[in-house]
């Protein structure tokens, strides 16, 4: 049975433990809960393809790639930063009109050169494809180096 801890609206310290409670489908230990059985969860961790994005990637060293992304999350009015630690980012994003929160998390995968995402509704069941499309907006401001 998944830990509460690892479900979406909840933000997990960044510990090993942590990382074993939430491992994934595929068995890899990641502080990144699985999407729920709604419309409304898009990660790079998704083993169902209408929830997968690709994970954020980078060359060059892994420290530089994460204060880009911070910089990038920085620059967005409806975002607020509410965990960051090395290879560990925990944003929650705020809809204009209704207040919505959605929570997104980065976990670096420094193998890969990547972060792995996770955008995710916190009520709801659809999104109106809300969380895609601001991972991909994201991701290309990411890659512009902005």
């Amino acid at each position: 049975m998944l830990s509460s801890a690892c479900r979406p609206g909840s933000l997990l310290p960044a510990t090993l433990l942590a990382a074993m409670l939430c491992a994934g489908a595929t068995g890899a230990a990641t502080m990144l809960p699985p999407c729920p059985d709604r419309p409304n969860c898009v990660s790079s961790l998704a083993t169902r393809a209408a929830q997968r994005v690709a994970p954020f990637t980078f060359a060059g060293p892994a420290d530089a790639a994460q204060a880009r992304l911070l910089r990038v999350l920085e620059q967005d009015r409806s975002a607020t930063v509410v965990d960051a630690q090395p290879g560990w980012i925990a944003v929650e994003f705020r809809s204009r009109v209704f207040g919505f929160v959605d929570d997104v998390r980065f976990e670096l995968d420094a193998t890969a050169g990547a972060f792995q995402v996770q955008s995710a509704s916190r009520t709801g069941y659809w999104d109106l494809g809300v969380n895609r499309r601001r991972v991909e907006a994201l991701r290309a401001r990411f890659d512009a180096g902005q």
